[in-house]
């Protein structure tokens, strides 16, 4: 069923963590039931939110970005969450050997895109970029996804709480220094101008 873990990771976190181990989902299935769906909300809200409500910045007319320029940096935003959760998920299967998780055992996939479901919701908010709102619910989002990092990550892999803890900052940090990494890239790929272009 489409996005059938989704609603159990806010209300009861451990049993659907349970449930997802026992269930164990194929990469294809994974994305096209779940990743691909869900990284669409915040794609799809930031276009509309800076075409058609767009942000105050000091003026009295609201700051837009064209269509063309908007749809290009929303399907590079789009590509780079699905890019981000499959690169961490394979991150999380390399580091499992040194946290002594079987090979059966490695769900890195898995962990990366149920951890994230929390940020791809909290994605909605950009229907009104508004840079404080944006800024709190995007921070509840991150707080709520590395709670599910650390809850679920012993519960998937099956190892004991104390090294899960372990395991779950060594994943928190190879994240951090992928998001430095993607804001570097936006860097890089704004210089070939790429870049946000504004209405008039």
């Amino acid at each position: 069923m489409i996005l059938e873990h989704t609603v159990g990771l806010f209300t009861h976190p451990d049993e659907e963590w349970a449930t997802i181990r026992t269930h164990h989902e194929s990469a294809p299935k994974l994305y096209i039931q779940h990743t691909l769906l869900l990284a669409l909300i915040p794609a799809v809200a930031a276009y509309f939110g800076t075409t058609q409500t767009g942000w105050t910045l000091g003026t009295e007319n609201p700051v837009m970005l064209t269509q063309a320029s908007a749809l290009n940096l929303c399907t590079l935003f789009y590509v780079a969450m699905l890019a981000g959760v499959f690169i961490l998920g394979k991150f999380i299967d390399f580091m499992a050997i040194t946290y002594g998780v079987g090979e059966a055992e490695h769900r890195g996939l898995e962990l990366a895109a149920y951890a994230a479901t929390p940020l791809f919701l909290a994605g909605t908010v950009a229907l009104y970029p508004d840079i404080w709102l944006n800024m709190f619910v995007g921070l509840i989002g991150v707080a709520y996804s590395v709670y599910l990092l650390y809850e679920g990550l012993p519960i998937l892999m099956n190892i004991p709480k104390e090294r899960g803890f372990l395991f779950a900052s060594s994943v928190l940090t190879v994240g951090l220094v992928m998001l430095v990494a993607l804001i570097a890239t936006s860097v890089i790929i704004w210089s070939f101008g790429i870049g946000p272009v504004y209405t008039m």
